[in-house]
């Protein structure tokens, strides 16, 4: 008897969790003011659990929930009051893989340009080895891969230029040995030439930022060159293949974005005198200009 009362007991504390749960989730979703939002989070729902991390929601799981729903103003809280907690690992009701940065990598799947742009910038607040924007997304979502690789993998042209710019690394692996230039020419090979604006920007970016070239594709651009040449134009193609040097505009361009601060990007990006014809294509809004969208 006794034993079917405790596990009646615990079945409605479950219920009572899921309940909460999905009150905070739809808060969320509603874009609830932020103290509201904190409040609910916040609150020790279940106070005969010793465990304090069962009764309230991290900073790094509001985060999540924050960026599914696009609440800017909750993710710009969280980061700022909450840095290191925000970007932590979140528990293990969330996400069970050892993933060191699932918030970014999940900014870029969902398109969450200010979010992504405010991560980048609070996690320059934290000293890290490897760099936070070189570390693996969820390995069930994003299957280990980086932010940049999914960057290029779900074509975001402007979260290329983000992450480069915030000091990502181009020449970074995926788990088969892929270099995000890998990933974008996999896609333009397989486009046939078809709506290829955003493959190729996304390549644009890349090389703006890779003053020396290393994929694994390389060896395949050797072998057909007739077939690269016509993928991605006479010249750009012979430049990966290593048979032309880079274009002298390429080279001014990359030359110039080295010398760029990532804790100023992009705003330092979109003040540099020159054409915004010569910039990265698809040029993320300025950090001032994204607080006044807020």
């Amino acid at each position: 008897m006794a034993s079917l009362t405790v596990s009646s007991a615990a079945r409605s504390i479950e219920k009572h969790r899921k309940s909460f749960s999905l009150l905070f989730y739809r808060a969320v979703r509603d874009l609830k003011p932020v103290w509201m939002l904190e409040d609910m989070r916040t609150m020790e729902t279940f106070y005969q659990e010793e465990d304090a991390s069962l009764r309230t929601y991290t900073p790094s799981e509001a985060l999540l929930y924050a960026i599914v729903h696009d609440h800017q103003a909750y993710a710009q809280y969280l980061l700022s009051r909450y840095t290191d907690e925000a970007l932590a690992k979140p528990g293990e009701r969330f996400c069970c893989c050892p993933s060191s940065a699932p918030h970014l990598a999940m900014a870029v799947r969902y398109d969450r340009r200010y979010i992504l742009g405010v991560i980048l910038q609070a996690a320059h607040r934290i000293p890290s080895t490897p760099s936070y924007t070189d570390r693996a997304g969820c390995f069930h979502m994003e299957d280990g891969k980086t932010p940049l690789h999914l960057a290029c993998e779900l074509l975001r042209p402007e979260a290329v230029v983000m992450l480069l710019g915030n000091g990502a690394s181009p020449h970074a692996k995926d788990h088969n040995g892929l270099t995000p230039l890998d990933v974008i020419l996999e896609k333009l090979r397989d486009s046939n030439g078809v709506s290829n604006g955003e493959r190729r920007q996304c390549l644009d970016n890349l090389l703006m930022f890779m003053p020396n070239v290393h994929f694994k594709m390389k060896g395949a651009l050797g072998r057909e060159p007739e077939r690269w040449d016509k993928v991605l134009g006479e010249d750009t193609s012979q430049y990966l293949a290593g048979r032309r040097p880079a274009p002298l505009v390429l080279c001014a361009m990359q030359t110039i974005l080295k010398q760029l601060s990532p804790e100023t990007f992009p705003d330092s990006l979109h003040e540099l005198p020159i054409p915004s014809s010569l910039k990265p294509p698809g040029l993320p809004v300025s950090q001032r200009d994204k607080q006044r969208m807020v």
